[in-house]
C-alpha cells in the first residue's frame, strides 16, 4: 500500500494491507488504529486471550502473525486507549458471525475463481435498455414464516434468475449486502464494507450468485452507504478510541438517521471508502455501484441551505473517477434528490462523474398526478410534461424504488385514485408512460404483482396474489411491456439526446391526452396516453401518409381491460380520429 496515497485519500487497494491474511505461516493480521497506545488481537485461536500487536508501518498501523490461527475461527480487535479498550469487528474483515454476534470471522479469499471473463470484457454503451429490478435479498423469497429465514446466495441464484430472465429484467439491483446488525435499517447502517452480511453464506457464496447472474446475462448492481456508517460500539465509530472515521462534532457528525457521518475531510476515511468499492466490484465482480443519499454528500447533512460540502465533493469526484480509471466499464448510479448541476457530468469537465442519476423529480410529479382525481388533473397537467424541460441536463433513470412503497407512502397501485379496477387501469398506463419516456428504468420487487400491501423486510412479498386475475393479468402485462423495453431500440436509443424524443402533442389539458413519438435509427414509436376517466376521441395529424401496428394496448382484454377486436394496423393519410379509452396507453410503431 502507497502510505502517501492512504493519507492522500487517493489509494484504492487498502484492503491488501488491512485485514487478516491466510498464509503457510498461519494468519496476520493488520488494522489501523493512530491513536490507539496498543491494539491486541483475540480469538478462537488464542481461547480469547490477548495477542499483542506490534506497531507496524509508519507507527500508526499495528500487526501480529498467529501461527495457529486458521479459516473459519472467530477473531476481534481489542483497542486501548487512556487506560480502557473497546472489542472492535475488522473493518476489513471478509466475513464476520450472523447479527446479534458481532465477532469478525478469518476467511481465505483466494480459493474461488471466476469464469466470467466474456461477460466482464464486455462494456456497457450509453445506448443500451437498463431495466433494474431491485430487491431486498432477504425477503424476495423466504424458505419459512419467520424473520429470518432466508434462502442462502446460491440458492437464490436458483430462483431470482429464472424469474428475471422470464419477465426481461437485464439488471438486478441488490440494497446492501455489507454487513449490518440492525434488520431493520435494510443495510444501510453498515458495520462491514469489505464483508457481505453472513445472512446469507460466505463470500464465495455470493461470488457464486453474482457469476450465476453474468452466465445468464444478467449485471449486478449493489447498493453502497458512502455517508454513514452504524452508531454501534464495537463497529467504525470510534473506532481507535477516537472519531477516526467519524467527525468529532455531533452538529455534523450524526446523520438524520441516527448514525455517524463520514469525515472526507480525512483522507484515510476516503481511501477506506475508495477500497471498499473498489473491492466490491474487483473481488465480487459487481457490475455497478448505487451511492445512497447522494445529496448527504453534496450538501452538509443533506441541506442546501447548509451550503456545499466541498470535500465531500472531492471525495466523490476522486472516487468516481479512480474507480472508472481501474474498471472503466463499470456503472455508477447516484441517488440524489437535489438540484445540484453536473451529477452525471465527467469529473474533467467539473462534474462529479456519475454515469446516471435517479430522477427523483420526475418520480415524485408523476405519482403525484396519478393521486389527483380526474377533474383535477387538467390543472396539473404539466407536471407530465416538466420532466423534458431539464431531462437533457443529466443522464436519468426513472426510479419506482423501496422508497415509494414503506412507510405509509402506500404501493404504487395504492397510490393511483379510485377504486380497485380504476387503479389497475391506471397503473398499466402510469407504466407505460414510465416505459416510453425517456431514461433507464427500475421497480421495485412486488410494483410487478400490483401488491396493496407495503413492503416488510421480515415478509416476501404477496406472491398469492397471482391466484387472482387481475394481478396475474398485470404481471404478463409487465412482462411484456419489460420484454418490449428492451427488443425495441426506439425505446432506449436515444435517451438522452433529442433525436430520440418529440412531442407530438402536449396541449390537451382538458383531456388530459398526451402523444409523443420516440425514436431510433432502425424504428419510430408513438404513445397515446389518455389519463381521464372517460373514453376520448383524439384526432391524430400526419404531415404524411403513415401506417400504425399495434404494439401493446394496456386496456387490452389479455390484461383485463376492456378493449377487444383491436385495429391491428392503421392507415393515415392526413389524419384520423383515434377513441382512446379511458385510463388507458397505446403504443404504435410507425412503418
Amino acid at each position: 500500500m502507497d502510505f502517501n496515497n492512504f493519507y492522500n485519500g487517493q489509494e484504492f487497494e487498502t484492503y491488501k494491507y488491512l485485514g487478516a491474511f491466510v498464509h503457510m505461516n498461519g494468519v496476520t493480521f493488520r488494522t489501523y488504529a493512530p491513536a490507539a497506545s496498543h491494539v491486541t488481537v483475540i480469538g478462537e485461536f488464542n481461547d480469547w486471550q490477548e495477542t499483542p500487536m506490534n506497531r507496524c508501518g509508519n507507527g500508526q498501523f499495528f500487526e501480529a502473525t498467529v501461527s495457529n490461527a486458521k479459516p473459519g475461527q472467530m477473531y476481534k480487535y481489542r483497542i486501548y486507549n487512556n487506560g480502557s479498550f473497546v472489542d472492535h469487528c475488522d473493518p476489513y474483515m471478509y466475513t464476520s458471525e450472523v447479527r446479534p454476534n458481532n465477532a469478525s470471522i478469518i476467511f481465505d479469499m483466494n480459493q474461488y475463481t471466476f469464469h466470467d471473463d466474456a461477460w466482464m470484457n464486455q462494456r456497457f454503451s450509453e445506448d443500451m435498455p437498463i431495466n433494474v429490478y431491485e430487491m431486498h435479498f432477504g425477503s424476495w423469497k423466504k424458505p419459512g414464516e419467520e424473520a429470518d429465514d432466508w434462502y442462502t446466495y446460491r440458492e437464490m441464484a436458483d430462483l431470482i434468475i429464472p424469474y428475471l430472465k422470464e419477465n426481461h429484467y437485464n439488471f438486478l439491483e441488490i440494497m446492501p449486502l455489507n454487513e449490518y446488525p440492525n434488520d431493520l435499517s435494510w443495510g444501510y447502517q453498515p458495520t462491514g464494507y469489505f464483508a457481505p452480511t453472513s445472512r446469507y453464506g460466505t463470500p464465495d457464496d455470493l461470488r457464486y450468485f453474482v457469476e450465476k447472474c453474468h452466465e445468464n446475462n444478467i449485471a449486478v448492481i449493489l447498493d453502497f452507504v458512502p455517508v454513514h456508517f452504524a452508531i454501534d460500539g464495537f463497529g467504525l465509530n470510534n473506532y481507535d478510541g477516537t472519531p477516526l472515521y467519524n467527525y468529532p462534532n455531533d452538529a455534523v457528525g450524526k446523520s438524520e438517521w441516527g448514525t455517524c457521518n463520514f469525515q472526507h475531510s480525512r483522507g484515510d476515511v476516503c481511501s477506506f471508502l475508495n477500497s471498499s468499492a473498489y473491492y466490491w466490484l474487483k473481488e465480487y465482480h459487481i457490475d455497478g455501484l448505487r451511492l445512497d443519499a447522494v445529496g448527504n454528500l453534496i450538501y452538509w447533512q443533506g441541506n442546501s441551505g447548509r451550503g456545499e460540502n466541498r470535500e465531500a465533493i472531492r471525495f466523490v469526484q476522486n472516487f468516481n473517477r479512480g474507480l472508472k480509471q481501474r474498471i472503466p466499464h463499470t456503472l455508477l448510479f447516484a441517488e440524489d434528490s437535489s438540484s445540484y448541476q453536473g451529477v452525471t457530468r465527467p469529473v474533467e469537465q467539473g462534474g462529479l462523474g456519475f454515469d446516471y442519476k435517479w430522477d427523483l423529480g420526475w418520480m415524485n410529479d408523476t405519482l403525484d398526478y396519478f393521486m389527483k382525481t380526474p377533474e383535477e388533473r387538467p390543472s396539473f397537467y404539466h407536471k407530465l410534461t416538466f420532466s423534458m424541460m431539464y431531462f437533457y441536463n443529466e443522464h436519468f433513470i426513472l426510479p419506482f424504488s423501496h422508497d415509494e412503497v414503506v412507510h405509509g407512502k402506500k404501493t404504487i397501485i395504492d397510490k393511483m385514485y379510485g377504486e380497485y379496477e380504476e387503479k389497475f387501469a391506471q397503473v398499466k398506463a402510469l407504466y407505460m408512460y414510465m416505459f416510453a419516456h425517456p431514461g433507464k428504468k427500475l421497480n421495485f420487487m412486488g410494483n410487478e404483482i400490483a401488491m396493496f400491501r407495503e413492503w416488510d423486510e421480515t415478509k416476501e412479498p404477496d406472491w398469492f396474489l397471482l391466484k387472482y386475475p387481475m394481478h396475474d393479468s398485470f404481471l404478463h402485462f409487465m412482462r411484456e411491456l419489460n420484454n418490449i423495453y428492451l427488443t425495441h431500440p426506439s425505446l432506449s436509443q436515444y435517451d438522452f439526446s433529442e433525436r430520440g424524443f418529440k412531442w407530438v402533442d402536449c396541449h390537451q389539458e382538458q383531456d388530459c391526452i398526451y402523444v409523443f413519438k420516440r425514436m431510433s435509427d432502425q424504428e419510430t414509436i408513438v404513445a397515446f396516453f389518455n389519463f381521464h376517466n372517460v373514453d376520448k376521441t383524439y384526432t391524430y395529424k400526419v404531415d404524411q401518409p403513415e401506417t400504425l401496428n399495434l404494439l401493446l394496448n394496456s386496456d387490452n382484454e389479455l390484461y383485463s381491460g376492456k378493449s377487444h377486436n383491436l385495429d391491428k394496423e392503421i392507415h393515415i393519410k392526413n389524419e384520423i380520429e383515434m377513441t382512446l379509452p379511458a385510463y388507458s396507453a397505446q403504443f404504435y410503431i410507425v412503418k
